[in-house]
């Protein structure tokens, strides 16, 4: 078992037949390097054969599950042209999170503040997703010249009507109410509560996870969904065949959640909103392995582009955080996929 200091990214013990394990960079809202990737692969890689009822994946941080993964660190390996250490980030990465859709007993994620881009890798793949009435899910990739990965063409995709469309296209910010109506979410416990969640585990090892977690649960928010409010228009708009006429269509709506998409839309690198059309409109199609695979194929493509570079240095530099994208058009193009 490691010690809790701050230089240790990520703490892991067995307790009473409970994996745990924290993420503890955060300072960093525990965004992911290289190494705590593969650090926690090794850690489930070694409990795979030890007689575990559960894992529970948390934060050492109540602002942050994790933000995603270190783009400061990857931008810098694209300026310095060592492309392949951000390829082996990526690679990493993209296999830890098979590592947790395959795992052989449940993975609980415990989400409590940001849940972003790697974060949601972490977390979505694995049997159960726990939020508090502070979590905040998204895909932003796209307000940085990215595109979604960590298996979101597989998982977007998934999600009910358009909801995955939308928001990979336009990075929308979830509350746990939202997470739990698109079921990114699978559970509600009060952030006070789920410190309780792994000795609950421990203590009631014959029972259903899901079992479980529903007598920590509080009174679900979901009720108050914004999301399911406007369920219909997301599913009209973002439904449809083309990036232009899901323009046009947001355009047509008209209202106060349709212009706020249209701005999104509008903010984002026309790139990667070409890209991630593609990809999550042939994402039904595919195994998660499979998405995963084109997705790293995209990334050393990406990672390369003058809208990936000009989007991050705008994130970490600019006070307005407003890139100059390139804004010569895919159109002819055909698709990567």
């Amino acid at each position: 078992m490691t010690t809790d200091t701050d230089a240790v990214e990520i703490i892991a013990d067995v307790h009473r037949g409970v994996g745990r394990i924290l993420l503890n960079r955060s300072k960093a809202l525990n965004a992911l390097t290289t190494d705590m990737v593969v650090a926690i692969d090794r850690v489930l890689a070694g409990w795979e054969d030890a007689p575990l009822s559960a894992v529970v994946l948390a934060s050492t941080s109540p602002k942050a599950f994790c933000a995603g993964g270190d783009i400061r660190t990857i931008r810098g390996h694209s300026l310095a042209g060592d492309a392949e250490a951000s390829e082996r980030f990526f690679a990493s990465e993209y296999r830890l999170n098979a590592r947790i859709a395959e795992y052989h007993v449940p993975v609980v994620s415990l989400i409590d503040g940001l849940c972003m881009g790697g974060g949601l890798g972490l977390s979505v793949h694995g049997s159960f997703r726990v939020v508090t009435e502070g979590a905040v899910l998204a895909m932003p990739e796209t307000g940085i010249g990215f595109f979604p990965d960590v298996g979101a063409s597989y998982f977007l995709p998934r999600l009910p009507g358009a909801i995955g469309m939308y928001l990979g296209l336009t990075g929308h910010r979830l509350d746990a109410a939202d997470a739990l109506y698109t079921g990114l979410a699978t559970h509600f416990v009060p952030a006070d509560g789920l410190d309780a969640v792994g000795d609950a585990l421990a203590d009631n090892p014959g029972d259903p996870v899901d079992v479980v977690l529903n007598r920590l649960a509080g009174r679900s928010p979901v009720a108050g969904s914004r999301l399911a409010e406007v369920r219909g228009d997301v599913d009209w708009a973002f439904g449809a065949p083309t990036l232009g006429e899901i323009e046009k269509r947001l355009r047509h709506l008209d209202t106060p959640w349709a212009a706020e998409a249209l701005a999104a839309l509008e903010s984002a690198s026309p790139h990667s909103l070409e890209i991630t059309h593609a990809l999550l409109a042939g994402g039904r199609q595919r195994t998660l392995r499979e998405c995963l695979s084109a997705e790293l194929a995209l990334t050393r493509t990406t990672i390369r582009t003058p809208d990936f570079l000009e989007g991050v240095r705008a994130a970490l530099v600019d006070k307005d955080r407003n890139p100059d994208w390139e804004r010569a058009s895919l159109g002819g193009r055909t698709s990567p996929f």
